[in-house]
């Protein structure tokens, strides 16, 4: 799937050779176009201008970030530190000004600079510590990552108001994202083709020691390049953030994968010495539309992974092939007239696209007359048993009622969760419901929807700044404080205690904790010893717990923020799990209440997620139907021990 230009081979004449060549400089483009097709006729909400501008915001951030990385990968390298420092940019950027007073216009260069700080740290190591770039850059992506945490103590932070208007629109209709985009590829395009540190990337990635032998200052141009790949990550994050109204120091997750997909899709190679910044653009497209598409067609946020890896896997391949076949990439510019070919190529695809694309649109004719009976469900993570629940409740109703519910996974990434409001409410479901990745992140998105007259159910966690038609909830404080209770007084008032909390940035991980502490409050006699994050995952709970007892060996309880840490701890307990050490959950999962029955768990605060999913099903079609629904609408929490577990369904 490359988009480089490529010089003539002999022996390539004829029609078919011509056919071959355009199909070999021309991959991505091909696989752009021919995606937009077969999402145009599978699905008919696709196209939409509303939902091809939702793949252009879609696109924004990956693009800006692949911007960055195509001057790394070209010159042979690797940035596997960029999603950690967009989200240490944006994070400066929201402390400066929102919690320290500092002027926005500064704040703003503060968070540039921080972009260009870790770029220069990271190509300081690389050219003069000799440390290889996988290695440097992974290391930055931990300090970026941490550093975001420390400033931000975990919670995410108000962006200021006028940098929040990069998420929005000109016009009522033209996104900012989208320009953004465009202006920065332009920038990233004049680097590679019109610059001298452009045609050193080229240099250096085609043989750096022949580019240091013909007087090149290769170390000074690696400092360079790795800098401006920080200020592409910078501006990625401020776009990043400024969509969610809020710095997330968990944004950017994972971030840098898709960054250099979008960089290899679009026909650079790993190898160095080859790569575009149109190329990029396009592989940053491919991989919006995929996901777009996807969710369009309610596929499993697992599968989407799969197809994304697969699509990348053939990217390669393809590339390869090209290789194989004796197409050989030339010099950026080499060719004369190839800006004028490669423009007229794009412009020719442009026509075929519309031309084919307008032709399918008639498929779909009529298509959203049931759109009152579909509805979209987005959970923060399918990782958790306490979500799969959520969604089996979910469904079971949603079948029950003949509603066509779409379940989507945000992987507990705030801005996915966003693309996937963003892409229900361009589809015009008849409601939504929503289990917030972030409180307060989710905002912009349920404003969306409300100004599209499509009702928004929240489930679990509330929408901060957003009017939903319900919140359908139980109260993650007060469980927490019911949690404190019930080891304290198992304890008999007095001993030595540790908490596990939940992921930082997560409202449920902040609403717990603070259930915990207040509950604890009523007991002077518990001594909380350590208090650390293990992400509501159960190996990490097992890996903390195990360390924590190294430190405290007399620790006598444990209050885990779910059950999936609080059975890592179990495990990290061993026997001294339900004799010498109780242990208490959170959720009422099947395997914590299994536990709880055996006796290893003392007691699970269980929420009955089942009928969190049902009850929000329920009251969206309510609201649907023009119904009086209450605005809170609350399932009671119970403490699940031993003694009432048999008689409990959740």
């Amino acid at each position: 799937m490359a988009t480089d230009t490529l010089k003539r081979t002999p022996g390539a004449g004829g029609a078919t050779g011509g056919l071959r060549r355009l199909l070999l400089e021309n991959g991505a483009l091909t696989a752009l176009i021919v995606l937009v097709i077969a999402m145009s006729a599978l699905s008919g909400d696709f196209l939409t201008t509303d939902n091809l501008l939702n793949v252009g915001v879609q696109a924004a951030v990956t693009a800006v970030l692949a911007f960055g990385v195509t001057f790394v990968i070209v010159s042979a390298g690797i940035d596997l530190s960029v999603g950690s420092v967009a989200a240490l940019s944006a994070t400066v950027l929201a402390w400066t000004a929102t919690s320290h007073g500092v002027p926005v216009f500064i704040a703003v260069l503060l968070a540039v600079a921080t972009g260009i700080a870790a770029g220069l740290v990271n190509g300081f190591l690389i050219a003069y510590g000799k440390l290889p770039p996988f290695i440097a850059t992974l290391a930055m992506l931990s300090v970026a990552r941490g550093l975001s945490l420390v400033i931000s103590e975990g919670s995410p932070i108000p962006f200021p108001d006028s940098v929040s208007h990069l998420g929005d629109t000109l016009g009522g209709w033209l996104p900012v994202p989208v320009l953004v985009m465009i202006v920065m590829g332009l920038i990233a395009a004049f680097v590679l083709g019109r610059t001298y540190i452009g045609r050193s990337m080229y240099a250096i990635g085609g043989n750096e020691e022949a580019a240091r032998l013909s007087g090149l200052r290769v170390k000074k141009q690696k400092l360079a390049i790795y800098a401006l790949s920080g200020v592409f990550a910078a501006v990625a994050g401020v776009v990043l953030a400024s969509r969610l109204s809020s710095a997330q120091p968990q944004a950017a997750d994972g971030y840098e994968l898709d960054a250099i997909a979008a960089v290899v899709i679009g026909g650079a190679s790993l190898a160095g010495g080859t790569g575009k910044a149109s190329g990029t653009l396009i592989g940053a497209l491919i991989l919006a539309v995929l996901r777009n598409g996807l969710n369009l067609l309610n596929v499993s946020a697992f599968w989407q992974q799969v197809v994304i890896g697969v699509v990348i896997a053939l990217a390669v391949l393809f590339d390869t092939l090209r290789r194989k076949a004796g197409a050989t990439p030339s010099a950026a510019g080499a060719s004369p007239g190839g800006k004028g070919k490669q423009a007229g190529t794009y412009a020719l695809a442009a026509v075929v696209t519309v031309a084919i694309v307008g032709a399918t649109s008639f498929l779909h004719n009529g298509s959203s007359a049931s759109a009152d009976r579909k509805m979209g469900l987005s959970l923060s993570t399918l990782n958790n048993p306490f979500f799969v629940q959520i969604r089996a409740g979910a469904m079971a109703e949603a079948k029950k009622q003949g509603v066509d519910l779409t379940v989507t996974d945000a992987q507990n990434d705030a801005s996915q969760q966003a693309n996937q409001l963003q892409n229900f409410t361009s589809s015009g479901v008849g409601a939504i419901i929503v289990n917030p990745v972030d409180s307060d992140a989710a905002s912009n998105s349920v404003k969306a929807a409300d100004k599209a007259d499509i009702p928004v159910i929240a489930v679990d966690r509330g929408v901060n700044d957003a009017k939903t038609a319900a919140l359908v909830a139980s109260d993650n404080v007060a469980g927490g404080e019911l949690a404190a209770k019930s080891i304290a007084e198992k304890l008999g008032g007095k001993g030595k205690i540790v908490i596990l909390q939940g992921q930082a940035g997560t409202s449920a991980a902040r609403e717990r904790a603070q259930g915990f502490e207040n509950g604890l409050k009523a007991f002077p006699g518990i001594q909380v010893v350590a208090q650390q994050p293990a992400d509501f995952d159960r190996t990490k709970g097992l890996d903390v717990m195990s360390n924590l007892l190294q430190a405290h060996p007399d620790v006598r309880g444990v209050i885990a923020a779910n059950d999936e840490m609080a059975l890592g701890a179990i495990k990290a307990l061993g026997s001294k799990a339900g004799k010498s050490v109780s242990v208490v959950g959170f959720d009422g999962t099947p395997d914590g209440l299994k536990a709880v029955e055996g006796g290893s768990l003392y007691a699970s605060v269980a929420q009955q997620p089942t009928q969190l999913g049902r009850i929000a099903v329920d009251n969206a079609l309510k609201a649907l139907d023009g119904e009086k629904v209450r605005q809170t609408v609350k399932v009671p929490v119970k403490v699940v021990t031993k003694e009432n577990v048999a008689g409990f369904s959740g």
